[in-house]
């Protein structure tokens, strides 16, 4: 058996709206087969099986030697966004049907008569109610009427609900009167899928915890049905190991975990991309770094402040406006903190009422795809401006293996955008450019600012297909001077999910005034947090000697609305150290606000990321670096639009380059699944780990 036979082989794949990215590798081994084809988005499971079949052919080895197979989806949030899930009820406490109904009772636009709020994902006629209550504290006020049960149940068997939802009032402190309600569904109807909130999210927030709980319970068939099939086809290509799954926080957990929570996957892939720009920025040295993520459908923006990703337990996905806080469906997971700053290359580009330019957000996806695809699509989009504009090349997309119809990007242009402006095609493809980029600096300024960090001392690190082509003109319009760009930018989604750890995080609501904090109390809670998310990650492989623990809690001023994480430790809370836990939030809070008050503190929710043995793909990457030659030579030119007009540019391939090449702009650096545009004013070396680092001169 030869060296490329054996070993231990790995497989990330990535499913976007318009690619699905495959990534093989073997460990200890610097190389990686990288593959990307268009997404199936009748049967998703079709382009994987492809995909993981091309990069088997390629290194000539079989399914049966592949360790493990990470995925991440976008499965989950496509049937948020489509309202394309199962017949879901929701059972709740006497007098709470309303909660998804009334949600927090406030607008998001305040001067917007015809403003839409997000429909919910259970109608009213199907949200029942049980007598019981538990008061604030998680003791019995009513005790739970099991009589009740009958009626209710004989209520979803004849709407033909196929999931149900169970999130009774302060059911965070006290999961007894859900868990009962659920044995008993579970008994009656034993094909009915059901989602306590007390398992889902346990944490504060009646109506943040009820559309989450609603969610989880809306897509959970589609993705347990979905799991099933694909991992049963890769079973019969011969994989005989746990399927494991990257959840929204960017770790990685065993398929049988995953489908009780699918909600937790709904940003998976924009999530595992993130852990691959904290991945490269650790080899390039950059602990800040603000990943910029532009794929085909949409772009989105992480910061990455000293070495780790920016983390959140709220955020919203289905936004009825885009880019509109409080339009959308709120979640309460562990995800990393990301938000959708713009178009994607296969956006769609038209002309609105008022003549200007508007791009997206509506997509051509991947069927039929951007119109130089060639199939079918009449309208213009990011891709055809960005081929008409020369920075993609026809004939060398996805290395060659997908031709570009360069004459159909231009007609669609000329069309629809450029004979409405009275334009020609080129200006209004730059105006389109030009309109993408600007609009992704604004938002990913502004999402910074919010966050108390200055963006300008972050290197940008461009990923996704689309990434590398408009992330120097994003850099200079946000004040950024260096940027990071590794090998493989097009598939990085997958390369992070063979770096993510097998890892879980639970929270546990537990509100308590610093001052008057039971320690006992949350002593023995964070003990039953350790037991049960350890339990989770060795069902995925880790072994329990290399498992790790890390303790925080949520803490905020008492009156404040927001609240931030603070490092504890279980040694902390067992001597009852108050005046270190204090101290803790106010190096916290400092640190992020520059300054701490003198005002008592509160705790709302105990956290735990418990992680088992972190991939070594790192260290393999960081070990690659090749001798390059100073000053690469291009073989080709092309003509590429900077500016005001064409410049004759050369055209070089990225294995051009080693540690220690340098060149300065403009340039074009085409690698299979991106393209690099490096306007004049940039100066381009490649690091010890082959990324190119590219900086302002001018």
């Amino acid at each position: 058996m030869s060296d490329m036979e054996t070993g231990d082989w790995r497989v990330g794949v990535d499913i976007g709206g318009t690619f699905t990215d495959v990534v093989l590798w073997r460990e200890g081994s610097e190389n990686l087969v990288q593959v990307k084809l268009l997404t199936t988005p009748d049967d998703p499971s079709r382009a994987v099986l492809d995909g993981v079949g091309e990069a088997l052919a390629e290194a000539g080895i079989g399914a049966a030697q592949l360790t493990s197979v990470v995925h991440g989806t976008t499965l989950v949030a496509n049937a948020l966004i489509e309202r394309k899930g199962v017949a879901t009820a929701l059972i709740t406490t006497q007098g709470f049907r309303d909660v998804l109904e009334i949600g927090r009772e406030w607008r998001y636009d305040l001067f917007n008569l015809d403003i839409e709020m997000p429909t919910p994902l259970v109608p009213r006629r199907l949200c029942l109610e049980i007598d019981e209550r538990l008061d604030a504290t998680g003791a019995v006020d009513t005790p739970l009427d099991l009589e009740q049960l009958p009626g209710i149940i004989a209520a979803l068997g004849a709407a033909d609900v196929k999931s149900v939802a169970v999130c009774l009032l302060h059911a965070y402190l006290n999961p007894a009167h859900e868990q009962a309600v659920g044995s008993a569904i579970a008994q009656a109807m034993p094909g009915l899928a059901v989602s306590l909130s007390s398992a889902v999210s346990a944490e504060m927030g009646e109506y943040e915890r009820t559309s989450t709980t609603v969610a989880n319970a809306y897509v959970h068939p589609i993705f347990r049905d979905y799991v099933e099939r694909l991992a049963g086809a890769l079973q019969e290509l011969g994989y005989s190991r746990e399927l494991l799954l990257v959840l929204s926080d960017g770790r990685g957990i065993a398929a049988d975990v995953a489908v009780k929570y699918p909600i937790r996957l709904v940003q998976s892939g924009p999530a595992a991309g993130a852990e691959a720009a904290r991945l490269f920025g650790e080899l390039a040295r950059q602990r800040d770094i603000l990943c910029f993520d532009m794929g085909g459908t949409t772009a989105k923006a992480c910061l990455i402040h000293d070495g780790e990703p920016e983390r959140t337990v709220n955020f919203e996905v289905a936004r009825e406006t885009r880019f509109a806080e409080g339009s959308g469906l709120p979640l309460l997971i562990p995800a990393i903190d990301m938000i959708e700053i713009g178009a994607g290359g296969g956006s769609i580009a038209r002309v609105d009422q008022r003549g200007l330019l508007q791009v997206g957000p509506d997509s051509a996806g991947a069927d039929p795809g951007p119109a130089c695809y060639g199939r079918g699509n009449e309208f213009p989009t990011v891709t055809d401006c960005d081929l008409l504009l020369g920075y993609l090349d026809a004939d060398s997309f996805l290395g060659g293996k997908m031709k570009l119809d360069r004459a159909a990007a231009e007609k669609a242009i000329q069309t629809h955008l450029a004979d409405h402006l009275g334009i020609s095609a080129t200006e209004a493809a730059w105006g389109v450019h030009e309109t993408v980029t600007a609009n992704m600096a604004q938002a990913a300024t502004i999402h910074a600012i919010e966050r108390g960090l200055d963006a300008t001392r972050f290197a940008m690190l461009p990923i996704g297909g689309a990434g590398p082509v408009h992330a120097c003109s994003m850099a200079r319009k946000m004040g950024i001077a260096r940027l990071v760009c590794p090998a493989g930018a097009g598939v990085a989604s997958a390369i992070g999910m063979l770096a993510a750890a097998k890892s879980f995080e639970i929270g546990r609501a537990a509100p308590a005034e610093l001052s008057s904090l039971d320690f006992a109390k949350a002593a023995d809670l964070l003990r039953e947090m350790a037991e049960e998310a350890s339990a989770l990650v060795s069902s995925a492989g880790a072994e329990e000697a290399e498992v790790t623990r890390r303790f925080s809690v949520m803490m905020r001023y008492v009156g404040q609305g927001y609240e931030i994480e603070v490092p504890v430790s279980l040694e902390m809370i067992e001597r009852q150290d108050r005046e270190a836990l204090s101290a803790g939030f106010s190096e916290c809070y400092s640190n992020r606000y520059g300054r701490s008050e003198d005002m008592p503190a509160e705790l709302l929710s105990w956290r735990l990321a418990v992680t088992g043995q972190r991939s070594t793909l790192g260290d393999t990457l960081g070990q690659r670096s090749v001798a390059g030659v100073a000053a690469p030579v291009s073989k080709t030119t092309r003509p590429v639009w900077f500016d005001a007009g064409f410049v004759e540019t050369p055209v070089y391939k990225r294995a051009d380059f080693g540690t220690g090449s340098r060149i300065t702009g403009p340039a074009i650096i085409e690698e299979n699944e991106s393209t690099l545009v490096l306007p004049a004013g940039f100066q381009l070396s490649v690091d010890a780990a082959l990324n190119l680092i590219l900086e302002t001169t001018s």
